[in-house]
């Protein structure tokens, strides 16, 4: 009984990952997974590196790390990117990778306001280890499951690799910026079995503003902010709004973030809600660590163990003096805490 129980679990695991994408609580933190309109918006090479641990106290949960670097190419008025995001869920390790190259092109309009389009190719592979999957034939009479399955699905099983395509849109000057996103434009499939298991297009609307804080109990010599913001996702039959603020007092980044749609029920006709987010980071001159935990709130609770998350982001100087005159024009978009 307790193989069964492991069986379903990884087994509904893995067809949770085949209806949605893995996501990042820290979504600006990720900008290159979350929109590829974001390739280049920093003046410097950057380097990030995300990891992810959502429900640790379930056996064998889903852990994903994603690390990319971007550069802008200020003369061309260019973005480029590179991406790289790997996810493992279930008892059987289904593992899928993907390598993304991103590419954006800046027009700058109005009143210092920019125009970034950004376009992302990207290679997939899946797999799942074999030896780990338990037939129902295995089952039987609870016999013991290294014994070989006769199950025909077994001799289907094969890795997948496959073609990815997606693109996006950012406006965005020192203060607001908004943005649109639509992944998996060419709906790719990724089954690893003798049929289709297609992922839907994933959508999303994102936005915010950068308010300064001047006055009262702040330094004028050090930079602090709020930064409300929101990202509105939808995949297939799933949707969510992440809707918080960071506060920044240098060098200190703290976050509140609730991810959920009150005014809806989900399918078992209980509020549509997630988690609360909590964000604790610091910011130098060209190193950021920030780490949040996700409180879950909805009807799983606290047997989750919530989720923790890590970001890393380097920034990389190799302008010559010519280029740094060139920057001092460049501008960034807020959403990254300093730049």
């Amino acid at each position: 009984m307790r193989k069964c129980i492991l069986f379903l679990l990884g087994w509904v695991m893995s067809m949770t990952t085949f209806a949605q994408d893995p996501e990042f609580s820290q979504y600006y933190a990720a900008p290159l997974v979350l929109n590829p309109a974001f390739t280049g918006t920093a003046s410097d090479h950057r380097i990030i590196a995300n990891h992810r641990n959502q429900w640790p106290s379930i056996t064998n949960g889903f852990v994903t790390y994603a690390l990319s670097y971007d550069y802008n190419l200020q003369h061309l008025n260019s973005g480029l990117g590179l991406m790289i995001m790997a996810d493992k869920a279930g008892t059987a390790n289904l593992k899928s990778t993907t390598v993304n190259f991103q590419y954006a092109y800046k027009v700058h309009f109005a009143d210092n306001w920019i125009l970034s389009s950004g376009l992302n190719f990207g290679v997939g592979f899946r797999n799942i280890d074999f030896s780990r999957l338990v037939f129902g034939d295995q089952l039987e009479f609870d016999t013991d499951t290294n014994i070989p399955t006769d199950d025909p699905a077994f001799a289907n099983i094969q890795n997948s690799t496959y073609f990815d395509f997606g693109g996006g849109m950012l406006v965005y000057n020192r203060k607001y910026w908004f943005g649109f996103s639509a992944m998996h434009l060419n709906n790719p499939n990724r089954s690893l079995l003798d049929g289709d298991a297609l992922i839907p297009i994933k959508t999303s609307l994102h936005g915010g503003v950068r308010i300064p804080l001047y006055h009262g109990l702040f330094k004028k010599e050090r930079t602090a902010a709020i930064m409300p913001s929101f990202v509105y996702k939808q995949q297939g039959r799933f949707d969510q709004l992440d809707l918080g603020t960071y506060f920044f007092y240098e060098p200190v980044i703290l976050g509140l973030w609730y991810r959920g749609i009150p005014i809806r029920q989900n399918v078992a006709d209980n509020v549509s809600q997630d988690a609360v987010v909590v964000v604790l980071g610091f910011q130098l001159d060209r190193f950021e660590v920030t780490y949040s935990y996700d409180v879950t709130v909805s009807e799983l609770g606290p047997i989750s163990g919530g989720s923790h998350e890590v970001a890393l982001k380097f920034k990389l100087d190799l302008a010559t003096s010519a280029h740094k005159r060139k920057k001092q024009r460049f501008i960034p978009c807020p959403t990254f805490v300093k730049d």
